[in-house]
C-alpha cells in the first residue's frame, strides 16, 4: 500500500465522517433557553461522547496506565519527544503558510537539531538550547486567515473538535510523517504508540476531571474551546463579550 492510498483512504474517512455529522445537524440540535450557542448538536455529542468514554475506559486508559508503570521514564520521554520532533516539521509547514517567520524557523531549527544530534528526536536537544516549540496545526492555520471554528463537534475516537477542526482533518492527516509510512504494521505501530503515549500524560488530568467535575461533558468541551482560542490568537484572544461562535477567528 502506497502513500498516495493511505492519504486517499483517510480522506475518504474522514469525508464520510463529516457527512454523517452534518445529516445528523437536523436532528440533533439542542434548543431551548440553557442550548449553548457554541454546541448546537449538544445531544449528539453526548452520545459520542459517551461512547468514546467508554471506549477509553474499557481499553485505551488500562493500556495507557500499564505503559506508564511499566516503562521507565527515560523510555516514555523518549518515545513524546521522537513524536513532538516529527510535529515540530509539520508545525514549520503551518507557521509558514501564517507567514509566522520565528515560529517557522524555531520549528524547523529544532527538527534538523533534534534529528541529527538528537538520535532523530529521541533527545530533545533544542529545548536544552531554549529553541521555543511553536506547534501549529492546520486547523489553526484555517483559523488564522479568517475561517471560522463553526459548532463543536465530538468526533468517533477522535474526542473534541469544531467544524473548522474537522474539515482540517485531512490535511494534518496527510501531514503526519507516520502516515506517510508505507509499510502497514511499522504504520500503525507507531500510530498506537503515539496514541498511548499522548494518553498515558494524560492520566493524572482525567482522574481530577472525574473527581471534580459535575458535569465532565460540558467541562471538557469548554476547556477544548477555550484552548483552541488560545491557539488561534497566540495566547492572546478577545474578550468572550466579543466573540461570534460562528467566527472564531483573528481579523486580518
Amino acid at each position: 500500500m502506497n502513500s498516495k492510498k493511505i492519504t486517499q483512504g483517510t480522506q475518504s474517512f474522514t469525508t464520510r465522517l463529516m457527512l454523517v455529522v452534518a445529516a445528523l445537524l437536523l436532528s440533533a440540535c439542542a434548543t431551548g433557553p440553557n442550548a449553548n450557542p457554541r454546541d448546537p448538536m449538544e445531544p449528539f455529542n453526548r452520545g459520542v461522547y459517551g461512547f468514546n468514554d467508554a471506549v477509553d475506559r474499557t481499553v485505551i486508559k488500562p493500556v495507557a496506565t500499564v505503559y506508564r508503570d511499566v516503562l521507565p521514564s527515560p523510555v516514555r520521554t523518549g518515545v513524546s519527544n521522537f513524536f513532538n520532533n516529527l510535529q515540530d516539521l509539520w508545525s514549520f509547514v503551518n507557521n509558514t503558510l501564517q507567514l509566522k517567520g520565528e515560529g517557522a524557523g524555531n520549528s524547523i531549527v529544532r527538527f534538523g537539531v533534534n534529528t541529527v544530534f538528537g538520535l532523530g528526536g529521541l533527545i530533545d536537544i533544542a529545548s536544552e538550547m531554549r529553541i521555543e516549540r511553536h506547534t501549529e496545526d492546520f486547523g489553526q492555520t484555517l483559523g488564522r486567515w479568517g475561517v471560522g471554528a463553526g459548532p463543536y463537534m465530538v468526533l468517533p475516537l477522535l474526542g473534541p473538535s469544531t467544524v473548522r477542526d474537522t474539515a482540517a482533518l485531512p490535511v494534518d492527516m496527510a501531514g503526519n510523517v507516520v502516515s506517510q509510512v508505507d509499510h502497514v504494521p511499522t504504520r500503525n505501530s507507531a500510530t498506537v504508540l503515539n496514541l498511548v503515549d499522548r494518553r498515558s500524560q494524560l492520566l493524572d488530568a482525567s482522574q481530577m476531571l472525574d473527581e471534580v467535575a459535575l458535569d465532565p461533558y460540558s467541562f471538557t468541551r469548554d476547556a477544548y474551546l477555550q484552548r483552541r482560542r488560545n491557539q488561534v490568537y497566540d495566547g492572546n484572544p478577545p474578550d468572550e463579550d466579543a466573540y461570534v461562535p460562528a467566527n472564531d477567528a483573528p481579523v486580518q
